[in-house]
Protein backbone atom coordinates (compact mmCIF):
# COMPACT_ATOMS: atom_id res chain seq x y z
CA UNK A 1 0.00 0.00 0.00
CA UNK A 2 1.23 3.51 -0.83
CA UNK A 3 0.31 6.09 1.80
CA UNK A 4 0.75 9.86 1.65
CA UNK A 5 0.99 12.08 4.70
CA UNK A 6 0.22 15.74 4.05
CA UNK A 7 1.84 17.89 6.71
CA UNK A 8 4.55 16.83 9.15
CA UNK A 9 3.22 18.23 12.40
CA UNK A 10 1.59 16.85 15.52
CA UNK A 11 -0.73 14.52 13.62
CA UNK A 12 1.44 13.98 10.54
CA UNK A 13 4.48 12.71 12.41
CA UNK A 14 2.32 10.05 14.06
CA UNK A 15 0.77 9.20 10.68
CA UNK A 16 4.25 8.51 9.29
CA UNK A 17 5.15 6.24 12.20
CA UNK A 18 1.85 4.32 12.11
CA UNK A 19 1.75 3.86 8.33
CA UNK A 20 5.37 2.66 8.30
CA UNK A 21 4.69 0.17 11.11
CA UNK A 22 1.75 -1.17 9.06
CA UNK A 23 4.13 -1.89 6.19
CA UNK A 24 3.15 0.94 3.85
CA UNK A 25 5.40 2.81 1.44
CA UNK A 26 5.15 6.26 3.06
CA UNK A 27 5.49 9.57 1.24
CA UNK A 28 5.44 12.85 3.17
CA UNK A 29 4.19 16.01 1.46
CA UNK A 30 5.51 19.28 2.83
CA UNK A 31 5.98 22.86 1.71
CA UNK A 32 9.23 23.05 3.70
CA UNK A 33 12.34 21.50 2.11
CA UNK A 34 14.00 21.74 5.53
CA UNK A 35 11.69 19.01 6.85
CA UNK A 36 13.01 16.32 4.48
CA UNK A 37 15.65 14.90 6.85
CA UNK A 38 13.16 14.86 9.72
CA UNK A 39 10.51 13.06 7.64
CA UNK A 40 13.06 10.41 6.64
CA UNK A 41 14.17 10.04 10.28
CA UNK A 42 10.56 9.39 11.28
CA UNK A 43 10.30 6.59 8.70
CA UNK A 44 9.15 8.16 5.43
CA UNK A 45 10.39 6.46 2.28
CA UNK A 46 10.12 9.64 0.21
CA UNK A 47 9.51 13.35 0.70
CA UNK A 48 7.75 15.51 -1.88
CA UNK A 49 7.85 19.28 -1.83
CA UNK A 50 4.21 20.00 -2.57
CA UNK A 51 4.96 23.34 -4.26
CA UNK A 52 7.02 21.50 -6.88
CA UNK A 53 4.63 20.57 -9.71
CA UNK A 54 7.08 18.08 -11.24
CA UNK A 55 7.50 16.18 -7.96
CA UNK A 56 3.73 16.14 -7.44
CA UNK A 57 3.11 15.00 -11.02
CA UNK A 58 5.42 12.00 -10.63
CA UNK A 59 2.97 10.56 -8.09
CA UNK A 60 -0.30 11.19 -9.97
CA UNK A 61 -2.77 8.34 -9.56
CA UNK A 62 -0.53 6.19 -7.35
CA UNK A 63 -1.75 6.51 -3.75
CA UNK A 64 -4.12 4.11 -2.03
CA UNK A 65 -4.56 6.41 0.95
CA UNK A 66 -3.63 9.98 1.86
CA UNK A 67 -3.88 11.37 5.38
CA UNK A 68 -4.35 15.15 5.20
CA UNK A 69 -3.20 16.73 8.47
CA UNK A 70 -3.19 20.38 7.33
CA UNK A 71 -5.25 22.76 9.46
CA UNK A 72 -4.78 25.69 7.07
CA UNK A 73 -6.18 26.55 3.66
CA UNK A 74 -4.63 24.41 0.90
CA UNK A 75 -5.47 22.86 -2.45
CA UNK A 76 -7.11 19.53 -1.59
CA UNK A 77 -7.69 18.81 -5.29
CA UNK A 78 -3.96 18.52 -5.95
CA UNK A 79 -3.90 15.62 -3.48
CA UNK A 80 -7.10 14.00 -4.74
CA UNK A 81 -5.37 13.91 -8.14
CA UNK A 82 -2.65 11.74 -6.57
CA UNK A 83 -5.09 9.01 -5.54
CA UNK A 84 -5.25 5.72 -7.43
CA UNK A 85 -8.59 4.19 -8.45
CA UNK A 86 -10.69 3.57 -5.31
CA UNK A 87 -8.21 5.63 -3.27
CA UNK A 88 -9.21 7.60 -0.20
CA UNK A 89 -8.08 10.89 1.28
CA UNK A 90 -9.02 11.46 4.92
CA UNK A 91 -8.96 14.88 6.54
CA UNK A 92 -7.83 15.10 10.15
CA UNK A 93 -6.75 18.74 10.01
CA UNK A 94 -9.49 21.35 10.34
CA UNK A 95 -8.98 24.50 8.26
CA UNK A 96 -11.06 27.50 9.34
CA UNK A 97 -12.60 27.90 5.88
CA UNK A 98 -14.19 25.13 3.79
CA UNK A 99 -11.93 23.58 1.14
CA UNK A 100 -13.29 23.69 -2.42
CA UNK A 101 -13.45 20.16 -3.82
CA UNK A 102 -13.75 19.24 -7.49
CA UNK A 103 -16.56 16.72 -7.93
CA UNK A 104 -14.94 15.40 -11.09
CA UNK A 105 -11.68 14.74 -9.24
CA UNK A 106 -13.61 12.31 -7.02
CA UNK A 107 -15.93 10.85 -9.66
CA UNK A 108 -13.25 9.75 -12.09
CA UNK A 109 -11.55 6.83 -10.40
CA UNK A 110 -14.18 6.24 -7.71
CA UNK A 111 -12.15 8.21 -5.16
CA UNK A 112 -13.44 9.07 -1.69
CA UNK A 113 -12.96 11.99 0.65
CA UNK A 114 -13.62 11.45 4.34
CA UNK A 115 -12.89 13.02 7.69
CA UNK A 116 -12.09 11.73 11.13
CA UNK A 117 -12.05 13.28 14.57
CA UNK A 118 -11.68 10.33 16.94
CA UNK A 119 -12.41 6.62 16.72
CA UNK A 120 -14.14 5.90 20.03
CA UNK A 121 -12.89 3.84 22.96
CA UNK A 122 -12.44 0.47 21.20
CA UNK A 123 -10.53 1.92 18.24
CA UNK A 124 -8.44 4.14 20.50
CA UNK A 125 -7.47 1.09 22.57
CA UNK A 126 -6.61 -0.84 19.40
CA UNK A 127 -4.37 2.04 18.29
CA UNK A 128 -2.68 2.25 21.70
CA UNK A 129 -2.07 -1.52 21.69
CA UNK A 130 -0.58 -1.29 18.19
CA UNK A 131 1.67 1.58 19.28
CA UNK A 132 2.79 -0.43 22.31
CA UNK A 133 3.60 -3.49 20.19
CA UNK A 134 5.62 -1.39 17.73
CA UNK A 135 7.20 1.01 20.24
CA UNK A 136 5.53 4.01 18.60
CA UNK A 137 5.48 7.17 20.68
CA UNK A 138 4.66 10.78 19.97
CA UNK A 139 7.61 13.15 19.78
CA UNK A 140 7.03 15.85 22.40
CA UNK A 141 8.77 18.84 23.94
CA UNK A 142 8.23 18.98 27.69
CA UNK A 143 7.95 22.55 28.96
CA UNK A 144 7.35 24.13 32.35
CA UNK A 145 4.00 25.88 32.71
CA UNK A 146 5.89 29.16 33.08
CA UNK A 147 6.80 28.94 29.36
CA UNK A 148 3.24 28.47 28.12
CA UNK A 149 3.13 31.87 26.39
CA UNK A 150 6.45 31.21 24.64
CA UNK A 151 5.15 27.78 23.58
CA UNK A 152 1.99 29.36 22.20
CA UNK A 153 4.03 31.83 20.13
CA UNK A 154 6.20 29.00 18.83
CA UNK A 155 3.09 27.01 17.92
CA UNK A 156 1.80 29.94 15.85
CA UNK A 157 5.13 29.90 13.96
CA UNK A 158 4.98 26.09 13.42
CA UNK A 159 8.11 25.77 15.55
CA UNK A 160 7.10 22.66 17.52
CA UNK A 161 8.48 19.12 17.32
CA UNK A 162 5.72 17.85 17.49
CA UNK A 163 3.63 18.42 20.56
CA UNK A 164 4.12 20.42 23.72
CA UNK A 165 3.52 18.67 27.03
CA UNK A 166 3.46 20.62 30.27
CA UNK A 167 5.58 19.33 33.13
CA UNK A 168 2.95 19.33 35.86
CA UNK A 169 5.61 19.48 38.59
CA UNK A 170 6.31 23.04 37.37
CA UNK A 171 2.95 24.08 38.84
CA UNK A 172 4.40 23.87 42.35
CA UNK A 173 5.34 27.19 43.83
CA UNK A 174 8.79 27.59 45.31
Amino acid sequence: MKVGIVGLGGLGHMGVKLAKAMGAHVVVFTTSPGKKAEALRLGADEVVISRNADEMGQHAGTFNFILDCIAAEHDINSYIHLLARDGNITLVGAPEEPLPVSSFALLFGNKTLSGSLIGGIALTQEMLDFCGEHNITSDVEVIPVQKINEAYERMLKSDVKYRFSIDMSSLRTE
